[in-house]
């Protein structure tokens, strides 16, 4: 059960993140991705289902947008709606600094009676107007801390560029939050050095270690490529010459990430550090989406050939499909 593992810090967490149809669509069209979403994801061995809130974030970057962004529905109201049938726990992201205080607790509540699991973002943008910090949702939060866990993000690039994401994930943990979900890893060496420090802050200070869940997504084309980078995802230049070199973008992207499963998993095993995985589909192209499923499937085999995980599902090949 994964309130129990993530309460436990038991490794091999595996989750799937997927996006909310656009708003606008038509309630048909809504209900049929939804029935396709459900029929993919039932047979995956995974402990919870991700339901992104998505933001526009182009007041981040002077950096023009590849892709138009158009605004989501709302993944709670989604995932009550559509995707009662895919029997797994749900996680739900949000932007706390968009809703009063008051809006927030019903929205916890609901949460809490539905056995669905927050996890709070920062703002997009540092002017993006706000209406309660992180630290206010966080203690709207605690009335559930003994029935519930809370998730946020961590961002290796940031630790990066400014070497404190540890005292930011320990600080974060110390006012409730239980496990975090990194951005998509394609810079191993980055993830590392956030683990590395992490647990050496948690060994000096005789602090619980919290679960990192790392983000996991494959690549099929340029455009794709473009906009993770747009994203704020680190991909070195050379990985990024292979990728545009293959004779299959979508396999070699793919086989890169089973590759930085398998390091993570080898680096992880060595330390005290909790961990999991998050597989997702940055693109909505179906061939992309259907070979993040094979990726998943493949890090749950490997995570169970490394004693990790107990039950992993077959291995399944992968095939491209057109896009729709």
């Amino acid at each position: 059960m994964f309130l129990d593992k993530i309460k436990n810090g038991v490794s091999g967490i595996l989750l799937y993140g997927i996006t909310p149809p656009k708003s606008g669509t038509d309630p048909e069209r809504t209900a049929a991705i939804a029935s396709k979403t459900v029929a993919r994801l039932t047979p995956l061995d995974i402990d919870a289902l991700i339901v992104y809130d998505v933001q526009d974030e182009a007041a981040r970057t002077s950096v023009e947008r590849p892709f138009p962004f158009l605004q989501a529905q709302d993944p709670f109201e989604f995932t009550i709606a559509h995707l009662k049938d895919l029997q797994v726990p749900k996680i739900i992201y949000r932007l706390a600094g968009k809703y009063a205080k008051d809006e927030l607790k019903k929205w916890l509540n609901d949460l809490h009676k539905n056995n669905f699991y927050p996890v709070f973002v920062g703002l997009p943008a540092p002017d993006h107007p706000v209406k309660s910090s992180l630290q206010e949702a966080y203690e709207i939060w605690s009335t559930h801390k003994d029935t519930s866990v809370m998730g946020a993000v961590t961002i290796p690039e940031r630790h990066e560029a400014l070497k404190d994401e540890h005292t930011r994930i320990l600080d974060k943990a110390n006012n409730g939050v239980s496990y975090f979900i990194s951005q998509c890893v394609f810079n191993v060496s980055y993830a590392k050095r956030v683990i590395e420090d992490l647990e050496s802050a948690c060994r000096s200070t005789n602090t619980k270690v919290p679960t990192i869940i790392f983000t996991l997504t494959v690549c099929g084309s340029e455009r794709t490529l473009c906009f993770m980078e747009w994203l704020g995802i680190h991909i070195p230049d050379s990985l990024k010459q292979d990728f545009k070199n293959a004779p299959n973008m979508l396999e070699a992207s793919t086989q890169v990430c089973l590759e930085i499963a398998s390091a993570l998993i080898t680096f992880c095993k060595s330390s005290s550090i909790p961990f999991g995985f998050n597989v997702e589909s940055v693109a909505i192209k179906s061939d992309e989406i259907e070979a993040s499923v094979h990726l998943l499937n493949r890090i749950a085999a490997m995570l169970g050939d490394h004693g990790i995980r107990t039950t992993a599902q077959p291995q399944i090949r992968l095939e491209t499909t057109s896009v729709v």
